[in-house]
């Protein structure tokens, strides 16, 4: 045994690379996080072939992984699902796809601001007619776990955001783009009236603790919830534009509006009339 084989012994990057180092297997991961659980969609989003794609999956499988759950009796059909060890790969993912978007699709810049065209925007307005996958719950302010999507609305107005300062604490200067979240937060909070009597539903999401959204949410006085993404399991979902500030994902600011059935039908991005967009969402969300 080489002195390498030695040290990839111990080292968790080799043994990582050992379970999901492989291109197929990245991006059956990636399509399963966007809510394509069963075989033959699997296979179809892919372009791959029924052996290469059973193989993926038995590999997955076997590391715990992914978990295989009965959908269909007569014969029996299984969905595949991100177990916890999954979900914790979820990171990965969206670090993968935020390195990619800077330095291989962008020109290195490191911002929270998109100036439209890149990989990024195509991305989330290719959204437009996709459903947020069932079974997506995130930590909220009230201090329960909610969809996206509000139960009940002829339609959600999602927005996401870098980051907003936390009652108390320093501003933050050090997340760039963060500037008008605190503006986007307090728009939607007067426009409240408007949404509520149209049966539109308001959610906010950035990847910030729970508690410190829960202090902000507070002291703004806000009567919508606002969602914690602190896993990335939305982002990982709709893949959506993220950026680095110190060593944190942050999400880039858009907004989505969605209906009933949580098909997105309107996306914002990128965002650069913080006003104008909030109009122009609630305007696409009275008119589902």
């Amino acid at each position: 045994m080489t002195r390498r084989h030695q040290t990839d012994d111990t080292c968790g990057i080799a043994h990582a690379a050992g379970v999901v180092g492989d291109w197929w297997t990245l991006l059956v991961l990636r399509e399963i996080a966007r809510g394509h659980v069963r075989f033959d969609r699997l296979a179809a989003e892919l372009g791959l072939s029924r052996k290469v794609l059973s193989e993926r999956l038995a590999t997955l499988t076997g590391h715990g992984v992914l978990e295989r759950r009965p959908y269909q009796d007569r014969p029996t059909r299984y969905e595949y699902v991100l177990t916890e060890r999954g979900r914790d790969l979820l990171p990965v993912l969206v670090s993968l796809q935020d390195w990619a978007d800077r330095w291989l699709l962008g020109d290195g810049t490191l911002t929270g601001n998109a100036a439209g065209g890149g990989g990024d925007t195509a991305r989330v307005h290719q959204l437009v007619g996709t459903r947020i996958p069932d079974g997506l719950e995130l930590p909220g302010t009230d201090g329960a776990v909610h969809s996206p999507v509000a139960p009940g609305a002829r339609a959600t107005v999602l927005f996401a955001y870098p980051a907003t300062g936390v009652p108390g604490g320093p501003p933050r200067p050090d997340v760039p783009g963060a500037a008008g979240c605190t503006l986007e937060n307090r728009l939607f909070r007067e426009a409240w009236p408007r949404c509520d009597a149209a049966g539109i539903a308001v959610r906010g999401v950035s990847t910030q603790l729970p508690g410190e959204q829960a202090r902000f949410a507070a002291a703004e006085d806000l009567p919508f919830v606002l969602l914690s993404d602190e896993r990335l399991r939305l982002a990982a979902a709709l893949r959506l534009p993220t950026f680095r500030s110190a060593q944190d994902l942050r999400l880039k600011r858009l907004i989505l509006v969605l209906d009933a059935e949580r098909t997105v039908r309107h996306a914002l991005f990128p965002v650069t009339d913080i006003p104008a967009a909030v109009e122009e969402a609630l305007a696409h969300g009275s008119a589902l």
